[in-house]
């Protein structure tokens, strides 16, 4: 392992400089993504609200323009990724052991496919079904008039909650590691661990209807049947390391 021999005036010397590049990285990715394909990023963004004719307006003279940027912003977290996370981990790596790194590189990019995942499964299927829902649906005879600024916050609290129970697999897989749960308890448990995913599906998502509810919880529910051989699996390969270690 790296030397730690670090004093807590180098260690703050180190976070601010991670922090700066990680500053920098984003305002020269947004200005690359405002000035580069903004209309395109405003066209994906509005694809799911236009396909039920609906176009959404601007209250104030700034609102457009302001939540341009947030939308730019937001796209530049994603381009700036990889920036970021090699700066954090250039930061925490001489804190961890051979084994913790492993364990990291491992389990990073497993956890950025699932969450990117998702996010496209949220954006592509759930949202759409959900905003038919909303705008259609159960509000025939009225008449939407859904700003743009409301729109990117709904889209963004919508869609953003399936990057995170998308993690579920890779959680199942630490705790198993961690000898926390074992692949018997959680087929054990399956009816309370179904109740507790339609609870947080509930939570999670913005809206009070059943139907967008029902659609974040099935796919972690079949994530919950993945994440029980999931379990099995990494529990056999520890029994095997401590057998052959003699424990």
């Amino acid at each position: 392992m790296e030397d730690k021999s670090m004093t807590l005036t180098e260690h703050l010397e180190a976070l601010r400089r991670v922090l700066l590049v990680c500053i920098i990285a984003l305002v020269i990715a947004t200005i690359a993504v405002y000035f580069g394909f903004r209309d395109q990023l405003l066209v994906l963004i509005m694809r799911p609200i236009k396909e039920i004719g609906i176009n959404p307006v601007f209250i104030t003279p700034w609102e457009a323009f302001f939540t341009t940027i947030k939308i730019c912003f937001v796209a530049a977290i994603f381009l700036a990724l990889p920036v970021i996370l090699w700066e954090v981990w250039s930061f925490i790596l001489p804190a961890l052991h051979s084994h913790e790194r492993r364990l990291v590189y491992m389990l990073m990019p497993a956890s950025i496919v699932l969450f990117a995942a998702g996010i496209v499964f949220g954006y592509l299927v759930v949202f759409p079904a959900a905003l038919r829902f909303l705008l259609v649906t159960a509000s025939e005879g009225f008449t939407p008039l859904i700003s743009i600024s409301r729109y990117f916050s709904f889209l963004t609290m919508f869609i953003l909650p399936f990057g995170a129970v998308f993690q579920l697999p890779l959680a199942i897989m630490l705790l198993t590691h961690l000898g926390l749960v074992t692949p018997r308890f959680l087929a054990k448990n399956r009816k309370y661990a179904i109740l507790i995913i339609f609870v947080l599906a509930a939570i999670l998502t913005p809206t009070p209807d059943m139907i967008s509810q029902t659609l974040m919880a099935l796919p972690v529910i079949a994530l919950y049947e993945v994440s029980i051989w999931i379990s099995y699996l990494v529990r056999r390969k520890r029994e095997e390391k401590a057998k052959e270690e003699g424990i």
